[in-house]
């Protein structure tokens, strides 16, 4: 009789384990999962890095403890995740036809989409384009091998340079750069490639210098600069302070000594890097992303996520935007009075 009672009792304690098990699933199958994604560029740029402590400040998946009990501190329910792409124009091609919920841009790839100008001439104004936060400075790298030569932009005349992919946000300022210096693509041989394969090429000697976009110290660089002789060229003179004058986007910064290992500093030009989304993402949902991106806990994992995340600030969230705020978005910077 004693065995089967005990044998009873344990059917009956496994039974309630069953249960609250069932009941823990159900409560987190009943809060909704909502999955967002941040469009960023190539792995080894800063972008990818810097989208993935974003992702993390701002997500809170079901079952995650509370934010006070030292647990997620974003969007209840949100599950954000940083996708890797070809850059800018890529991204706000993403975000407009639905593939992106979000992702970076540079401020002048974004205008251009916005207003159908530029890069983006001849097509369709891309109106549905809005603001979550201007984020840090991206700085011009034109990155050269020591056995090129290659000490101005000038001296790019019939080496072998890559300009990017033609959808990224570099490609479009490095032709700019080019025709301040009064040179076209037919006065170069042209590779379009991402960071990571221009880096490789130009390691192996198959490439003579290459453009790149990003914030410093960027990933790509900081390993090329590890195992191969490379220079910075600096990006300055008459020809600058004229491109100043007709892009107003750029702006006249510096690449520090201290960057990368063993490469001397330049003065170079520099563009505002931005988080874009699309009109149609739901006004609350942005409102409680940008809540949490600028909370103390995602002060925290910007601070320690990359280099560049001490540059996002919410004092400059926005500097240097020429498209409008997402309505969720200019809610809360209004609410912190931010916007008067």
């Amino acid at each position: 009789m004693a065995i089967g009672i005990s044998a009873l009792l344990r059917a009956v304690g496994a039974l309630a384990i069953t249960v609250g098990l069932a009941t823990a699933t159900a409560s987190v199958r009943a809060q909704e999962i909502n999955y967002f994604s941040i469009g960023t560029g190539g792995v080894g740029g800063t972008y990818f890095p810097l989208a993935g402590a974003i992702a993390n400040a701002i997500s809170n998946p079901p079952g995650s403890r509370p934010c006070d009990e030292g647990g997620s501190c974003g969007v209840p329910g949100l599950v954000a995740v940083a996708q890797s792409s070809h850059g800018s124009g890529a991204n706000v091609v993403a975000i407009v036809s639905g593939a992106l919920n979000s992702g970076f841009s540079q401020a002048d790839v974004a205008y251009w989409a916005y207003s159908g100008t530029g890069r983006f001439e001849g097509q369709e104004p891309m109106r549905d384009l809005r603001v979550i936060a201007a984020l840090y400075p991206e700085h011009v790298h034109l990155v050269a091998s020591k056995a090129s030569g290659i000490a101005s932009v000038a001296d790019l005349k019939g080496k072998r340079v890559s300009l990017d992919k033609t959808d990224s946000g570099t490609y479009p300022d490095a032709v700019l750069i080019l025709e301040a210096f009064g040179l076209t693509e037919a006065d170069i041989t042209v590779e379009n490639l991402q960071p990571e394969a221009a880096s490789e090429a130009l390691r192996d000697g198959r490439l003579d210098a290459l453009f790149f976009v990003s914030g410093y110290p960027a990933r790509a660089v900081g390993e090329l600069a590890a195992s191969a002789e490379i220079v910075l060229i600096p990006i300055v003179g008459p020809e600058v302070d004229k491109m100043l004058l007709e892009h107003s986007f750029f702006t006249k910064d510096k690449i520090p000594d201290a960057a990368y290992r063993n490469v001397k500093g330049v003065e170079t030009v520099a563009v505002g890097a931005q988080w874009l989304t699309s009109l149609e993402q739901n006004e609350d949902l942005i409102y409680g992303i940008t809540e949490a991106l600028w909370n103390d806990t995602a002060r925290q994992l910007l601070d320690v996520g990359h280099a560049k995340g001490t540059s996002v600030t919410r004092q400059t969230a926005l500097d240097g935007i020429a498209i409008p705020l997402h309505p969720g978005a200019e809610r809360f910077y209004r609410e912190a009075g931010m916007i008067k």
